[in-house]
């Protein structure tokens, strides 16, 4: 079965970097696409950032767009996120998930949203504070 872990997560002052970790195994597949999601205390899952196995395209919410950076060792199956300049709002449970047997736009998984999502892995938590 195919199993996700997140790290990466902790303690970050507004203004700083951080380095968020998605590590995936059971994959026996070359097509999938992999994305990054948060939960605020009392609201809920959106969407981060996505990228794509098959050609390494990429998609980023608006929220992080211009400030982040999502790649895939596809060797390692594992999906890394930068975030930089981090803000107050950026504080949440950052999970990752997958998409299996994909190989299409990334947008459609964007519409489809975190109920498209086929695996889940457990969450890590980014703390946002001075």
């Amino acid at each position: 079965e195919v199993q996700l872990q997140a790290s990466g997560g902790g303690l970050v002052e507004p203004g700083g970097s951080l380095r968020l970790v998605c590590t995936a195994s059971g994959i026996t597949f070359d097509d999938y696409a992999i994305g990054w999601f948060r939960q605020a205390p009392g609201k809920g899952r959106d969407q981060v950032a996505w990228v794509s196995s098959t050609d390494g395209s990429t998609w980023y919410a608006e929220s992080v767009e211009g400030r982040s950076a999502i790649s895939i060792d596809r060797r390692k199956y594992t999906v890394y996120l930068q975030i930089s300049s981090m803000k107050p709002e950026d504080a949440a449970v950052y999970s990752c998930g997958i998409e299996t047997f994909y190989n299409g736009p990334l947008q459609v998984l964007v519409s489809l949203g975190p109920e498209g999502v086929d695996y889940w892995g457990e969450g890590t938590q980014v703390t946002v504070s001075s």
